[in-house]
């Protein structure tokens, strides 16, 4: 009965060994086995053949931004002649100083037939030939770039339509340029004129922050630049670029609304001392006069101009945001 048992046990063991070896290669599922193994070996080549061009626009990306990055000037506060510009006035360097000291030298006539003293009008003439002009030219410079800023997102989606209808974008930049209202005609006109005399429409494009110092029109010429440069989908670039202007521009007014009655409060408490200084001049002028007449007087009304001064300031640093 042992030598039946280990008989059986022998020939079941080598039956075994045969279904796992030879039955294989017998029935072909090793062949099978090999042709999976190369169709999945196979299938990941277009993935990596993708991630290797992702991989190269990247590159390119990168190395268009830093490009833009070397071409960016140390940051210092810009010439006169292109403040003038950035203002929107056609005036020379020379004519703005000229028209500055007349200004001054007006304000210290009248303060001096005025029987006011030297040293007052010296010092109104000084802020009105020194700090009056620079004053009304960042006035000016502001409220340009707020009409651009509020043109500029239809300007760019009338871009992208244009260029999804199988224009050019030189010809969408014309069309901009010649229906559109100023300031934003003009700077597109800028564009073309630059582009003109054989600078590429993307060098063109980084010009513009250069006359219009907004975050918008720096991301239009960053987004046109690198398009010239590493390819892509300029339409869909520019789409995304239109929300992300738009989106911006809800943010601002939204930033408006929640700080306007911070503002109003401000406006109401650095006007009400001069409000109450004039009440009392016009019912008591005896009573208020000693502030300029006497020595002690005078010392405590400079003194509450810088203190009122510096809490102007700060209240208004508190309720200006920056995003």
């Amino acid at each position: 009965m042992q030598t039946y048992g280990i008989f059986i046990m022998v020939v079941l063991a080598m039956g075994g060994v045969g279904w796992v070896f030879v039955y294989p290669l017998l029935s072909g599922e090793r062949n099978a086995e090999r042709r999976k193994a190369s169709v999945a070996g196979s299938a990941p080549m277009a993935p990596r053949q993708t991630r290797a061009a992702q991989r190269s626009r990247r590159e390119q990306v990168e190395g268009t931004l830093k490009q833009i990055e070397a071409r960016k000037r140390p940051s210092k506060r810009a010439p006169l002649s292109v403040r003038i510009a950035q203002a929107g006035l056609t005036w020379s360097t020379r004519r703005f100083y000229i028209t500055a000291g007349a200004l001054g030298v007006v304000v210290f006539a009248v303060t001096e037939v005025a029987g006011l003293g030297l040293l007052p009008a010296l010092g109104l003439a000084f802020a009105a030939g020194g700090g009056l002009p620079f004053w009304i030219l960042a006035l000016l410079k502001k409220r340009r770039e707020s009409r651009f800023l509020q043109g500029f997102p239809d300007a760019v989606d009338v871009i992208v339509r244009g260029i999804k209808a199988g224009l050019p974008l030189l010809d969408s930049l014309k069309l901009i340029a010649n229906e559109a209202e100023e300031p934003v005609r003009g700077e597109f006109r800028a564009i073309i004129e630059t582009q003109t005399i054989g600078i590429p429409i993307g060098d063109a494009c980084l010009k513009l922050y250069e006359r219009m110092p907004v975050p918008e029109a720096n991301f239009f010429g960053i987004v046109v630049f690198i398009q010239q440069r590493a390819g892509g989908n300029l339409s869909e670039a520019l789409g995304n670029l239109s929300r992300v202007l738009r989106d911006r521009k809800k943010m601002k007014a939204k930033i408006q609304a929640m700080s306007m009655e911070a503002k109003a409060s401000a406006s109401i408490i650095g006007a009400l001392p001069i409000a109450v200084m004039t009440l009392v001049w016009i019912t008591s002028p005896q009573y208020i006069s000693l502030l300029w007449t006497e020595p002690l007087g005078r010392m405590m009304l400079a003194s509450c101009v810088v203190w009122m001064s510096i809490g102007i300031f700060v209240m208004r640093k508190m309720i200006n945001f920056d995003f």
